[in-house]
C-alpha cells in the first residue's frame, strides 16, 4: 500500500484535493486499498481552508511517503520553518514530492526546485520565477515531472497530475477507467493556454463576441478588419474602435492570439507538419508561423512539440 500525504495548511484551496479522487477511483477500481491517504499540518487537528471549511489532520511524522503533496492556495503563501524542514526531509526519503497550483512556492522555498524544471498557475509562474531565479520555469505546461518532482499548474491540473501518477504506478488501462468514472480527459491537450485567448479578451457586447467566434472558425481565411466588422455587423471603422475599447487589442493582434493558439494545441498533439499547422491555422506558411511563436513563447514550433512529447514520454 502506497501512502499519500496532503501537506495542508491554515487557507489552503479546498480544489486541492480533488486530486485524492483520482487515488480514491484508483482503490475502487482495483478493488483493493492501492492508496492510502493522509492529511498533514504542522501540529496536526483541524486545519481551516480558505473558504472556512474544516479538515481533520495529522501532525508531520515521518517524511518517508510514498508521495508528499502540497497543496495550493488562491494566493501566493510561504512555508514556514517546521513546513520548509518537512518537505526537505521527505525529498530523499519519498518516491515523489509534488505541489499543485501555488503549493509551488512552498517547494521553491525549501530549495526544492533549484535546477529543475517546474511549473505552477500561469497567473504567478512569472512571481515565481523572479523570487526563485534558478528555477527552470515553463510556465504554459500542465504539469511537470523533473526526476522525483513533480509540479502542477493550476487547482484543476492537479487532477492532471494525480492521473499522471496512477498511470505511472498501475498503467494506462487504469488510469483510463479512472478517468471515464471521473469524467475527465486521461490526457489534457495543451499548455495552461488553455484557458484560452478568448476568455483573456473577454468582450462585452455580442457583436463583438460574434466577431471573436468567426474568427476561431474561419482561422484558415485573411480574417480582415472588414470580414470581422461584417460578423459583427458593424462598419469597420466602428468594429475597430469598439474592439480596441472592449478587449484592449486590436483585432489584427486578437487573431494572432487565436492562431497561436490553435497552433500550439496542434503542435503538442504532433499530428501535423509543421507546414499543415501553419496553414490550418491561417499563419500561411511555416516561416511567419514561426516568428509568431518566438514572440509570443519564446521559443519555435518544433520545441514547443519536442517539449510535448518529452512530456509524453516521462
Amino acid at each position: 500500500m502506497q501512502k499519500i500525504g496532503f501537506l495542508l495548511y491554515p487557507g489552503f484551496q479546498i480544489m486541492s484535493l480533488a486530486a485524492v479522487s483520482a487515488f480514491e477511483f484508483t482503490n475502487i477500481e482495483l478493488e483493493e486499498k492501492v492508496y492510502d491517504i493522509r492529511y498533514l499540518s504542522e501540529n496536526g487537528g483541524p486545519v481551516t481552508n480558505s473558504l472556512g471549511m474544516v479538515m481533520e489532520t495529522e501532525a508531520f511524522g515521518d517524511p518517508a511517503l510514498d508521495t508528499l503533496i502540497v497543496a495550493g492556495a488562491p494566493g501566493i503563501r510561504l512555508p514556514n520553518v517546521v513546513e520548509a524542514a518537512f518537505i526537505r526531509a521527505a525529498l530523499p526519503v519519498a518516491r515523489r514530492l509534488a505541489s499543485i497550483c501555488t503549493g509551488a512556492f512552498f517547494l521553491a522555498e525549501a530549495g526544492i526546485l533549484d535546477g529543475r524544471r517546474a511549473t505552477t498557475h500561469w497567473y504567478v509562474s512569472r512571481e515565481l520565477q523572479s523570487r526563485y531565479p534558478k528555477i527552470k520555469m515553463e510556465e504554459d505546461r500542465i504539469f511537470i515531472i523533473d526526476g522525483s518532482v513533480w509540479t502542477s499548474a493550476g487547482m484543476t491540473a492537479g487532477l492532471d497530475l494525480a492521473l499522471a501518477m496512477v498511470e505511472k504506478d498501475h498503467g494506462i488501462e487504469v488510469a483510463r477507467a479512472v478517468a471515464r468514472m471521473l469524467v475527465v480527459y486521461h490526457r489534457r491537450a495543451g499548455g495552461q493556454s488553455q484557458f484560452s485567448a478568448l476568455l483573456e479578451l473577454e468582450p462585452k457586447s455580442d457583436r463583438i463576441q460574434k466577431a471573436l467566434a468567426h474568427a476561431r472558425s474561419n482561422l484558415k481565411s485573411a480574417l480582415s478588419v472588414e470580414e470581422l466588422a461584417e460578423a459583427a455587423h458593424l462598419s469597420p471603422r466602428q468594429f475597430s474602435r469598439a474592439f480596441r475599447a472592449e478587449t484592449g487589442q486590436s483585432p489584427a493582434k486578437a487573431v494572432e492570439n487565436l492562431r497561436l493558439e490553435a497552433a500550439r494545441l496542434m503542435m503538442e498533439q504532433g499530428r501535423h507538419p509543421i507546414d499543415v499547422v501553419a496553414r490550418e491555422t491561417g499563419f500561411a506558411d511555416r516561416e511567419r508561423m514561426r516568428r509568431a511563436f518566438l514572440r509570443a513563447f519564446g521559443q519555435p514550433p518544433q520545441a514547443i512539440r519536442r517539449a510535448a512529447l518529452q512530456e509524453l514520454q516521462m
